[in-house]
């Protein structure tokens, strides 16, 4: 780069021979004296080593010598003032470059150097050449820094020391010497050419945007240093750092023309770091909405408060992605399980969702999980008020009246958006959650809808995969991601991860893979497309128990569970959401679909089952359930697919209704459920009553309710052996466990019929 040659800018200063009007022996700015006609000063056109010459005979202290002429100081642009200097009698003085630095008013510049190194003369007739470079940014072999606010120059020597000495001087050369500091001359603009400083303690805000204001087009460049920021910065430009930034935490970092996390690291040095000032921008910038890990690994060491990094916001209701990187942890304690026990009191008549008289609730974090007589699974602490001591519960307990001592885990996530109110439209794409059995995954926000992880690993958390504290999974989706676990080499009894929990509604969980949890998925709405997932939980225990890969927790689901590959594990759907799970004039369990799933498993015990209801209460009845098209295998053998778990209660099989358990595959299992159960009957003697036995292939155990059709297979026949043609009724529930059905026919006949028998009400 050089002005000269690019802009036609003039930093040269007119020759001595020109006439000394324009030399000045003051600070070079009008009305200041010149050396024209003064008595110390001459021209001498024909000097042996310079040609024309300025002899000056030094009789003040500083003599000056300022070109009156104003050279222009740009940013960017530094000036090299050169000047060869010869003594010739008296007193032998000191020389150097010196200048008068003006600002844009036409005003002195005040607090810069305005003087170049000072030599001293030492020999008579000897050319001594001195030198000083001048420029707006503070560069390594910059003489004279003078920063953004200077507009202009009078530029020339002084001669100090002693007086009496009288010295020649060559014509005063400047020249535009950026070339020296630009390395790359066409595409880059220096924040120190623009007056950062990269201390570390200088705000150098005001540099950065001027030097983002002149890039236009170009890229700016932070050169090696410390640079303090002490506001939030825009930069419209592509920025390159060496050096570093340092900022508050409410301070705002929007790089706009390359926004992704690499650009942060380097901005300031740290992942960790880089990923909350770039996550904050995010979240205030509307010029990008996708946060680009571009493949780097962020090492926390500690988890991090996505809400408190913000800080200016506590919602935010706008898509936003976070994309392909990875997330690890130091193993600090900061990510060690906080746990609190307190007392508290349940009250299901007038708060389900709360806990009150909680002693020391100021303890009991929020986003805790909440453990104690009558809890279900995976219900957290929502919220709390201190002043009114009191807790807000994510679900209601089932049996939890009264006042006991509850313990709040509370476990450390990754990611904890548990400070924010409501976050919706949250893309996770491609990150892999490294959490090494140190930490959990993702805290979930309090609120929100449509949150959405696809393509991602959950590998080996500590206690969580995914957490929903609140209903911020409404409408959430989860696609093509895996979960694996920590516990794997642990027999499943001895588990207690979960790979991800919700409370709200509308979920889609889709071609995931999860191996090896206590749970893959406790859902405590309705609604919930489930599809395409592979959930393997198995170990290696001979005859071992199996755990829930799925736990439904809404009675009146909605949901669908369509061609899943549930390895090891069951469906478990109950009421233990429930404040009130006795049966009491609503929804019983029902609307639930199940289809064209494949079912296996390997080294459990006999009575597993890979479908199971569980109410909490009693009176609770099977209401629109589908169970068809899925293949059940098992390796080695077990009695039955579908139970129903009475720990708790036991349904009432009176109530069944709709239901459509049929055409499914068997293998290695002893009793093949059906409903409507199409059977065949023998009567070999003949009777007027035969008593049909349905059991046990009734699914659930249930009451046989209704026969659909009966029809003879060949000729009924009356004791003589004659012919009969006759039709039956029938007499449902019958038997002590009203299992069994009674054919009625006129008379006593024998043969054989084909009955299609259903566990629920026709009507």
């Amino acid at each position: 780069m050089n002005k000269a040659i690019t802009q036609g800018i003039v930093f040269m200063p007119q020759p001595f021979a020109e006439g000394l009007g324009q030399w000045s022996s003051g600070d070079g700015r009008p009305g200041s004296d010149t050396y024209e006609n003064a008595p110390n000063a001459a021209f001498v056109p024909a000097d042996q080593d310079f040609g024309g010459a300025l002899e000056l005979q030094k009789v003040e202290s500083v003599q000056r010598l300022r070109y009156m002429g104003e050279t222009p100081i740009l940013p960017g642009c530094y000036l090299r003032i050169r000047a060869r200097v010869k003594a010739v009698a008296g007193n032998l003085p000191d020389v150097r470059i010196a200048a008068f630095a003006g600002d844009a008013g036409g005003g002195a510049l005040p607090g810069v150097v305005v003087t170049g190194p000072q030599v001293t003369l030492t020999t008579y007739g000897e050319v001594v050449e001195i030198a000083a470079i001048v420029g707006t940014g503070q560069r390594a072999g910059v003489d004279m820094v003078w920063g953004p606010q200077a507009a202009f120059g009078h530029f020339g020597i002084d001669l100090t020391g002693p007086s009496g000495g009288v010295v020649r001087i060559d014509d005063i050369e400047i020249e535009d010497v950026s070339r020296f500091f630009l390395r790359d001359v066409i595409a880059a603009v220096d924040v120190r050419d623009h007056g950062a400083i990269g201390d570390g303690v200088t705000d150098d805000h005001a540099a950065f945007e001027a030097a983002d204001t002149a890039a236009g087009g170009r890229e700016i460049i932070v050169p090696a240093g410390t640079y303090f920021l002490d506001q939030s910065t825009t930069i419209q430009s592509r920025i390159r750092f060496e050096g570093t930034l340092v900022m508050p935490d409410e301070a705002i970092l929007a790089l706009t023309k390359n926004y992704d996390l690499p650009a942060y690291i380097d901005a300031f040095g740290d992942s960790e770091l880089a990923f909350k000032k770039a996550y904050q921008a995010l979240l205030n910038n509307a010029g990008h909405v996708t946060l680009d890990l571009a493949g780097r690994k962020i090492a926390l060491r500690e988890p991090v408060d996505m809400a408190a990094v913000v800080g200016n916001r506590t919602t935010y209701n706008q898509r936003h992605v976070i994309q392909n990187g990875q997330f690890s942890v130091f193993p600090t304690p900061a990510f060690d399980t906080e746990v609190v026990t307190s007392q508290a009191s349940y009250n299901p008549e007038t708060a389900i969702k709360e806990l009150t008289g909680v002693v020391d609730v100021a303890n009991v974090p929020v986003g805790a999980l909440v453990e104690g007589n009558g809890v279900g699974r995976e219900v957290y602490v929502t919220a709390r008020n201190v002043a009114a001591g009191r807790i807000t519960l994510s679900q209601p307990l089932f049996d939890a009246a009264g006042t006991q001592v509850f313990t709040f885990r509370r476990f450390k996530y990754m990611l904890d958006f548990s400070g924010f109110q409501d976050v919706s439209r949250m893309v996770f794409s491609e990150v892999d959650f490294q959490c090494a059995g140190d930490c959990s995954g993702v805290l979930l926000p309090p609120q929100g809808s449509a949150n959405h992880f696809r393509d991602c690993f959950v590998t080996r958390p500590r206690d969580r995969g995914i957490t929903s504290h609140g209903e911020g999974d409404q409408g959430m989706m989860i696609d093509r991601c895996q979960f694996i676990s920590n516990e794997g080499p642990l027999v499943v009894s001895d588990r207690h991860t979960i790979g991800l929990n919700a409370n709200a509604n509308d979920l889609k969980i889709r071609d995931n893979r999860a191996t090896f949890f206590r749970h893959f998925a406790v859902l405590a709405g309705s609604s919930s497309l489930i599809s395409g997932n592979h959930v393997f939980q198995g170990d290696s225990a001979s005859g071992g128990v199996r755990s829930a890969g799925y736990v439904l927790t809404r009675t009146n689901n909605r949901g669908t569970i369509t061609g899943n590959y549930i390895d090891n594990c069951f469906i478990d759907w109950a009421n233990e959401h429930d404040s009130a799970p006795d049966f009491a004039s609503e929804f019983s369990f029902s609307a639930l679909s199940i289809t064209g799933n494949v079912f296996l498993a390997s080294d459990m015990a006999p009575w597993f089952t890979f479908i199971t209801v569980n109410p909490h209460g009693p009176g609770h009845f099977l209401d629109g359930m589908t169970v068809t098209g899925n293949t059940f295998r098992a390796i080695g053998s077990i009695d039955r697919v579908e139970a129903v778990d009475t720990s708790f209660a036991d349904l009432d099989y009176d109530r069944v209704r709709n239901i459509t358990f049929a055409e499914n595959s068997f293998h290695n299992v002893e009793v093949h459920a059906q409903s409507p159960l199409v059977m065949e009957h023998v009567e070999a003697t003949a009777a007027a009553t035969w008593v049909v036995t349905p059991a046990p292939r009734l699914p659930f155990g249930a009451w046989a309710q209704v026969v659909e059709s009966v029809l003879p297979e060949g000729a009924l026949r009356d004791g003589n052996g004659d012919v009969v043609h006759a039709s039956p009724w029938f007499e449902a529930r019958q038997g002590p466990e009203n299992d069994r059905i009674n054919l009625q026919w006129p008379q006593a006949v024998s043969g054989k019929v084909i009955l299609k028998v259903r566990i629920d009400d026709a009507l």
